[in-house]
């Protein structure tokens, strides 16, 4: 299926959740916590975190921990579910263009309580990232780099469809990797902060795909022969599922 093919099957779905819509104030809020404990396990866990979905859900909701677990996982289900927050609340009240202010708090906001110094803070060392030939820019170009970057994104989200212009922010962000650490899981909140502004719902990477997650990404970040293609399929397939996911807890059918 093309790209334009999924694109329309995701309007479809989003179609079809707004016809259900205003929902009631206790349902939303529902829905906000489900995908909040969803994205929080699925974001952690693509990049190594041991915390089950079920272990996320009482550490968020009830402020309980596991024992035998790293402290290091537990700071970071905290701080991305901060993060969301946040998420949501600038997809919800600021109808305008992304700033590097909104980027770098959401990365202080998951990072705080891993790494202080760091937390929402551009790195000022070089970083490698394992598996991929690809390699990130020097540290001292990232400044410059990231307003070209927001520059840029923001002069191309009115000229491309909605996901397409998501993956293309996420990837793009992820290249730069202005971060110390941190930038996939910042790079996920921005491409939802980009589907939540657009109408669509809060989209997770199971963990289940992380090999075609990041196997895309490195057809994208190639030298020769690179393709965005893969990558911009490979969210709208999970735009679809989360589309879909939505329509069976609003019982539409």
């Amino acid at each position: 299926m093309s790209k334009v093919e999924l694109f329309a099957k995701a309007d479809k779905y989003k179609a079809d959740i707004c016809s259900a819509r205003p929902l009631g104030y206790d349902e939303l809020k529902d829905l906000d916590n489900y995908f909040r404990v969803g994205l929080t396990y699925s974001s952690n866990a693509l990049e190594g975190n041991s915390l089950t979905i079920a272990e996320t859900k009482i550490l968020l909701e009830d402020g309980i921990t596991v024992g035998g677990k790293p402290i290091k996982d537990y700071f970071e289900a905290t701080g991305h579910a901060k993060a969301y927050d946040y998420m949501l609340e600038v997809a919800r009240t600021i109808d305008n263009k992304l700033t590097e202010d909104i980027i770098n708090k959401l990365h202080m906001l998951f990072f705080i309580g891993i790494d202080s110094e760091y937390a929402g803070k551009y790195r000022d060392i070089q970083v490698y990232i394992s598996g991929t030939e690809y390699m990130p820019p020097a540290p001292e170009n990232i400044q410059k780099l990231m307003i070209d970057f927001v520059n840029n994104m923001n002069a191309l989200k009115a000229k491309i469809h909605p996901i397409e212009f998501a993956a293309i922010f996420h990837k793009e962000f992820v290249d730069i990797h202005p971060f110390k650490d941190g930038n996939g899981r910042t790079a996920r909140l921005l491409m939802n902060l980009i589907l939540v502004q657009s109408g669509y719902g809060i989209v997770s990477i199971p963990p289940i795909l992380r090999n075609e997650y990041i196997q895309a990404l490195i057809i994208a970040q190639r030298e020769t022969n690179n393709s965005l293609e893969p990558f911009i399929e490979f969210i709208a397939q999970c735009v679809i599922e989360t589309q879909r996911d939505y329509c069976r807890m609003l019982r539409i059918k």
